[in-house]
Protein backbone atom coordinates (compact mmCIF):
# COMPACT_ATOMS: atom_id res chain seq x y z
CA UNK A 1 0.00 0.00 0.00
CA UNK A 2 2.82 2.39 0.88
CA UNK A 3 4.54 1.59 -2.43
CA UNK A 4 1.37 2.54 -4.36
CA UNK A 5 1.19 5.90 -2.53
CA UNK A 6 4.82 6.67 -3.38
CA UNK A 7 4.33 5.73 -7.03
CA UNK A 8 1.20 7.90 -7.18
CA UNK A 9 2.98 10.87 -5.58
CA UNK A 10 5.93 10.59 -7.98
CA UNK A 11 3.55 10.29 -10.96
CA UNK A 12 1.67 13.44 -9.93
CA UNK A 13 4.95 15.30 -9.42
CA UNK A 14 6.31 14.28 -12.84
CA UNK A 15 3.03 15.21 -14.53
CA UNK A 16 3.14 18.65 -12.90
CA UNK A 17 6.73 19.11 -14.05
CA UNK A 18 5.73 18.21 -17.60
CA UNK A 19 3.01 20.87 -17.63
CA UNK A 20 5.51 23.63 -16.82
CA UNK A 21 8.76 22.37 -18.26
CA UNK A 22 9.94 25.61 -19.89
CA UNK A 23 11.27 27.58 -16.90
CA UNK A 24 13.65 29.52 -19.15
CA UNK A 25 10.86 31.05 -21.23
CA UNK A 26 10.25 34.77 -21.12
CA UNK A 27 6.89 34.27 -19.47
CA UNK A 28 6.75 32.87 -15.96
CA UNK A 29 3.44 33.47 -14.21
CA UNK A 30 2.42 37.10 -14.57
CA UNK A 31 6.02 38.14 -15.15
CA UNK A 32 6.76 38.84 -18.83
CA UNK A 33 10.57 38.69 -18.50
CA UNK A 34 12.98 35.88 -17.69
CA UNK A 35 14.08 35.34 -14.12
CA UNK A 36 17.76 35.76 -14.92
CA UNK A 37 17.71 39.50 -15.69
CA UNK A 38 15.91 42.31 -13.85
CA UNK A 39 16.77 44.82 -16.61
CA UNK A 40 14.00 43.44 -18.82
CA UNK A 41 11.30 43.80 -16.18
CA UNK A 42 8.71 46.46 -16.94
CA UNK A 43 6.52 47.76 -14.17
CA UNK A 44 2.82 48.30 -14.69
CA UNK A 45 1.59 51.84 -15.16
CA UNK A 46 0.01 53.16 -12.00
CA UNK A 47 -0.64 56.64 -10.73
CA UNK A 48 -0.77 56.99 -6.98
CA UNK A 49 -2.81 59.68 -5.31
CA UNK A 50 -1.21 63.05 -4.60
CA UNK A 51 -4.01 63.99 -2.23
CA UNK A 52 -3.08 64.78 1.33
CA UNK A 53 -4.62 63.07 4.37
CA UNK A 54 -8.28 64.00 4.77
CA UNK A 55 -8.71 65.08 1.12
CA UNK A 56 -9.32 61.73 -0.50
CA UNK A 57 -12.00 59.07 -0.89
CA UNK A 58 -11.36 55.73 0.83
CA UNK A 59 -11.82 52.53 -1.16
CA UNK A 60 -13.90 49.77 0.42
CA UNK A 61 -11.82 46.89 1.78
CA UNK A 62 -11.23 44.03 -0.64
CA UNK A 63 -12.65 41.52 1.83
CA UNK A 64 -13.55 41.40 5.51
CA UNK A 65 -10.53 42.33 7.66
CA UNK A 66 -8.35 43.02 4.62
CA UNK A 67 -5.68 45.65 5.28
CA UNK A 68 -7.20 48.89 3.99
CA UNK A 69 -5.49 50.82 1.22
CA UNK A 70 -3.83 54.11 2.13
CA UNK A 71 -6.01 56.87 0.62
CA UNK A 72 -3.39 59.62 0.66
CA UNK A 73 0.15 60.37 -0.51
CA UNK A 74 2.90 58.88 1.67
CA UNK A 75 6.14 60.10 0.06
CA UNK A 76 6.81 62.64 2.82
CA UNK A 77 6.19 59.97 5.47
CA UNK A 78 8.88 57.52 4.36
CA UNK A 79 10.87 55.72 5.52
CA UNK A 80 8.73 54.26 8.28
CA UNK A 81 10.87 52.92 11.11
CA UNK A 82 10.16 51.73 14.62
CA UNK A 83 11.46 55.03 15.99
CA UNK A 84 9.98 57.29 13.28
CA UNK A 85 6.45 56.39 12.24
CA UNK A 86 4.53 59.43 10.96
CA UNK A 87 1.42 57.28 10.44
CA UNK A 88 0.95 57.11 14.22
CA UNK A 89 0.69 60.91 14.47
CA UNK A 90 -2.86 60.55 13.03
CA UNK A 91 -3.82 56.87 13.25
CA UNK A 92 -2.85 56.09 16.86
CA UNK A 93 -6.03 55.16 18.73
CA UNK A 94 -5.59 58.07 21.16
CA UNK A 95 -5.45 60.68 18.36
CA UNK A 96 -7.41 59.35 15.37
CA UNK A 97 -10.91 60.42 16.36
CA UNK A 98 -9.81 64.02 17.04
CA UNK A 99 -8.12 64.38 13.63
CA UNK A 100 -10.74 62.44 11.64
CA UNK A 101 -8.43 59.53 10.79
CA UNK A 102 -9.13 55.81 10.91
CA UNK A 103 -7.78 54.50 14.23
CA UNK A 104 -5.54 51.47 14.28
CA UNK A 105 -7.56 48.39 15.20
CA UNK A 106 -7.13 46.45 18.44
CA UNK A 107 -5.03 43.83 16.60
CA UNK A 108 -2.24 46.44 16.23
CA UNK A 109 -2.15 46.82 20.02
CA UNK A 110 -1.77 43.11 20.68
CA UNK A 111 1.41 41.03 20.83
CA UNK A 112 0.49 37.70 19.23
CA UNK A 113 3.89 36.19 20.11
CA UNK A 114 3.37 36.75 23.83
CA UNK A 115 -0.45 36.51 23.62
CA UNK A 116 -1.07 39.78 25.47
CA UNK A 117 -2.28 43.32 24.92
CA UNK A 118 0.32 46.07 24.56
CA UNK A 119 -1.85 48.75 26.14
CA UNK A 120 -1.50 52.11 24.40
CA UNK A 121 1.70 51.15 22.56
CA UNK A 122 1.59 49.67 19.09
CA UNK A 123 2.91 46.11 18.92
CA UNK A 124 6.58 45.79 17.96
CA UNK A 125 5.53 43.73 14.94
CA UNK A 126 3.09 46.34 13.59
CA UNK A 127 5.24 49.47 13.14
CA UNK A 128 5.99 48.83 9.42
CA UNK A 129 2.65 50.01 8.02
CA UNK A 130 3.54 49.54 4.34
CA UNK A 131 4.24 45.87 4.91
CA UNK A 132 0.47 45.33 4.69
CA UNK A 133 -0.99 48.67 3.59
CA UNK A 134 -0.30 50.16 0.16
CA UNK A 135 -1.36 53.48 -1.37
CA UNK A 136 -4.46 53.58 -3.56
CA UNK A 137 -3.72 53.82 -7.27
CA UNK A 138 -5.43 53.62 -10.63
CA UNK A 139 -3.57 50.42 -11.58
CA UNK A 140 -5.55 48.14 -13.85
CA UNK A 141 -5.93 44.48 -12.77
CA UNK A 142 -3.42 42.08 -14.35
CA UNK A 143 -6.03 39.33 -14.60
CA UNK A 144 -9.80 39.21 -14.55
CA UNK A 145 -11.48 38.81 -11.20
CA UNK A 146 -15.13 38.11 -10.41
CA UNK A 147 -14.64 37.88 -6.61
CA UNK A 148 -17.35 39.67 -4.63
CA UNK A 149 -16.67 40.11 -0.92
CA UNK A 150 -19.33 39.28 1.63
CA UNK A 151 -19.22 41.26 4.85
CA UNK A 152 -20.99 40.16 8.03
CA UNK A 153 -22.19 43.75 8.40
CA UNK A 154 -21.67 47.11 6.68
CA UNK A 155 -19.35 48.42 9.41
CA UNK A 156 -16.76 45.80 8.43
CA UNK A 157 -16.40 47.38 4.97
CA UNK A 158 -14.29 50.08 6.64
CA UNK A 159 -13.32 48.67 10.04
CA UNK A 160 -11.58 45.59 11.38
CA UNK A 161 -12.78 43.07 13.94
CA UNK A 162 -9.82 40.73 13.40
CA UNK A 163 -8.88 40.62 17.07
CA UNK A 164 -12.37 39.29 17.86
CA UNK A 165 -12.51 36.63 15.13
CA UNK A 166 -8.89 35.57 14.62
CA UNK A 167 -9.46 32.26 16.37
CA UNK A 168 -12.83 31.46 14.78
CA UNK A 169 -12.84 27.86 13.62
CA UNK A 170 -9.62 27.03 15.52
CA UNK A 171 -9.88 24.25 18.06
Amino acid sequence: MMKKKIVLAVSVFLAACGVNNDLNSNQFGLRKAGLENENKVSLIEANYTNLQPGESHRFERSYENAPPLIPHAIEDMLPITKDNNTCLSCHDKAIAKDVGATPLPASHYYDFRRNKKTGNAISDTRFNCTQCHVPQSDAKPLVGNSFKPEFKNDKLKNHSNLIDVINEGVK
